[in-house]
């Protein structure tokens, strides 16, 4: 499975911000997941079924709806030959569009990532949590808890927590056995303990090596004091995992549950690593502001005059950025307008208006999303392009202040 690409995110969020807007008037909205082991034949069967059942709700309106939304269902799974490797969703019902009507709206989806479940969910909204938690980061994160009696490895994936390894040492206890001088227990104490770090190391390395590098985003290590810190500053770990260390966090566990309670006191730290990319590419775009070199641009119109003449290095682009640009046509004057709307999920589409020469209707001949057309336009000179959160100040100033486009130019242009 490929990673999604930063657009590919940005229109796979747009997608569902569509979906969530629509409403059902009852529990008319049909969403269907569908795994790729599933067998169409059964969900057929399936589907007939509630088609029958459906027969049997007392709103004459809400029973149309529903068995029209099945139908067109039955309809579209007569063409699927073969379910697609990471599933397919489906979502049709009857729209509330207002001004007591409806109108019946079907969406088909291929996600990012596979399907597990198969669901067949009828309600007033769709449902889209499984596809909602693919949105959120899925990097690979190594855990690593210990003291001096136990260790236990184990990785984050997304959200998921898998242990591979759990340790056990032979370091003896405090007290010494009789026959031992207090100097020589000690000592044997220490060797016990280095070389139980040695294998915590040797497991850790094993297990955290075979991630792609550029998979492994981080690596948390937990334990009491001072176990956690011996274990790092003996650098036990290869010395390219010694660079991936984020921190140190305290646990009172050290076997598998310690591995969730590594991930819950490390929260905030994966949360900030998560925007750490985009907040040094905002940075480097007010470091280049302030200094006045001349290499940034922002706004719609100077970015792409930028990205035309192939000067843009990083285009940068607020993930609430939406923006398309609307052509209006006179079909009797021929009077024509283009014009930059920008809008917010949920929101309804403007009317055209009337032709400001004869008065006749305008008509909407065309609309291109704005995103769309600056990504393509970066893609074409190899320009790196950056989706910003708002979730932190620097990406709220650039959409607030800038209009959420902006670049950073390989030279300045005067443009």
């Amino acid at each position: 499975m490929t990673e999604q690409s930063a657009h590919e995110k940005y229109e796979f969020k747009k997608k569902l911000e569509s979906l969530r807007d629509k409403k059902g008037r009852s529990t008319e909205l049909i969403s269907l997941y569908i795994p790729a082991d599933k067998q169409i034949f059964d969900v057929t069967n399936q589907l007939k079924d509630e088609h029958g059942q459906a027969a049997n709700i007392k709103s004459k309106l809400t029973r149309t709806n529903v068995q029209g939304a099945i139908e067109s269902l039955l309809s579209r799974l007569r063409y699927l030959d073969k379910v697609p490797e990471n599933g397919i969703v489906y979502f049709t019902g009857a729209i509330d569009i207002g001004a007591n009507k409806t109108n019946m709206e079907s969406e088909v989806i291929v996600p990012p990532e596979p399907i597990t479940v198969y669901k067949y969910h009828c309600d007033s909204s769709f449902y889209l949590e499984p596809l909602e938690d693919m949105l959120k980061d899925k990097g690979t994160f190594g855990l690593l808890v210990l003291d001096r009696r136990e260790a236990t490895v184990g990785l984050l994936v997304g959200k998921r927590i898998e242990a591979f390894r759990n340790l056990t040492s032979t370091v003896p206890g405090k007290q010494r056995k009789g026959g031992q001088s207090s100097h020589r227990f000690q000592q044997l104490r220490l060797i016990a303990i280095h070389e139980f770090y040695k294998r915590i190391g040797d497991a850790a390395d094993d297990i955290f090596l075979a991630v792609e590098p550029k998979d492994l985003k981080g690596i948390l290590i937990g334990g009491p004091s001072p176990t956690k810190e011996e274990f790092y500053a003996g650098e036990f770990l290869h010395h390219e995992l010694m660079r991936k260390i984020l921190g140190l966090f305290d646990t009172a566990y050290t076997d598998e549950s310690g591995l969730s309670e590594l991930v819950n006191a490390a929260a905030d730290k994966l949360q900030d690593l998560e925007l750490m990319g985009q907040k040094n590419a905002v940075r480097a775009f007010f470091k280049e502001l302030i200094s006045d070199s001349g290499k940034v641009a922002y706004g719609e119109t100077q970015v792409r005059a930028n990205l035309e003449i192939n000067a843009v290095d990083m285009l940068l682009l607020s993930e609430d950025l939406r923006a398309e640009r609307v052509t209006t046509k006179c079909s009797v004057c021929g009077y024509e307008n283009k014009w930059t709307r920008r809008w917010k999920p949920g929101e309804a589409a403007p009317t055209a208006g009337n032709c400001p020469n004869c008065g006749a209707s305008l008509e909407v001949t065309d609309v291109t999303d704005i995103v769309d057309e600056l990504s393509a336009l970066a893609d074409r000179s190899n320009a790196k392009v950056v989706f910003v959160s708002t979730d932190f100040d620097e990406g709220s100033q650039l959409m607030n202040a800038f209009g959420g486009i902006a670049a950073i130019l390989r030279y300045s242009t005067g443009v």
